[in-house]
């Protein structure tokens, strides 16, 4: 439990994994004394709070002026080390992705409740959602979060706004999120459109040379990846590469 009480000169680093309401709270207090890792979506938008994946702009970490550093959300955090080298080499002008993400995204108690559910439509008992806006067994949920005057979720925006803030915010990015029946690891179909020239040779190759990313696409029955395949893994697994006939 945090308290104010801690005397956070103690500690070097203080990783902060409890929400935004604590992060809010106590976050900028730890700061003064040592280095804030925050894991929710408080600073995530700061000016004065570099947003950090590792693998693509680590060089942000230079102009830390709170001692904060946030962190993005699942699923931006996924896409931007794919779209990292792609960008490199290309320089990507507009993205549309849809993401197919687990439950474990919503915590421990929908990861229960997936599975509490899924007993009870195979037993054909009445289902009762606490931890979603719908049944989630044997269902597809298109809403993540809370709706926006615009019509897109919470999720959807931040996916849009942090990948603008990490990687490059000339980019236009759309994005729609689904929740599925998963217990872990998310998916997402991601359509990209280049400034530049580009095959799918080097495509692949970029990606496979990337830290952080696993190329898996043999163009084979079964040669892809996954969630199950990406369970307990740290990489970004890519798969489904081609090239879009309806852009000339």
């Amino acid at each position: 439990m945090f308290s104010l009480s801690f005397d956070f000169s103690r500690v070097k680093i203080c990783f902060f994994a409890a929400g935004g309401k604590i992060s809010e709270k106590f976050a900028e207090k730890a700061a003064k004394n040592c280095l804030v890792i925050d894991n929710s979506s408080h600073f995530r938008m700061d000016p004065d709070v570099p947003l950090i994946v590792p693998q693509v702009n680590s060089e942000d970490l230079k102009t830390i002026k709170k001692n904060i550093v946030a962190n993005p959300n699942c699923s931006t955090a996924q896409l931007v080390i794919a779209l990292k080298p792609l960008h490199d080499l290309f320089s990507i002008k507009r993205i549309v992705v849809s993401t197919y993400q687990s439950v474990s995204g919503g915590g421990k108690a929908p990861m229960d409740e997936l599975i509490e559910q899924t007993k009870l439509v195979l037993d054909g008992k009445k289902v009762k959602s606490k931890n979603f806006t719908k049944q989630i067994a044997f269902n597809a949920i298109p809403q993540i979060d809370i709706f926006s005057d615009d019509g897109y979720t919470k999720e959807e925006l931040k996916m849009t706004n942090e990948t603008k803030k990490i990687l490059d915010d000339k980019i236009d990015l759309t994005a729609t999120c689904v929740r599925l029946p998963i217990s872990v690891s998310h998916s997402e179909s991601v359509n990209i459109q280049f400034e530049k020239s580009f095959s799918i040779e080097k495509v692949k190759e970029a990606l496979d040379n990337f830290e952080g990313c696993k190329v898996i696409d043999e163009r084979e029955d079964g040669h892809y990846s996954t969630p199950v395949e990406a369970e307990g893994k740290d990489e970004t697994f890519i798969s489904r590469i081609r090239e879009d006939k309806t852009i000339k």
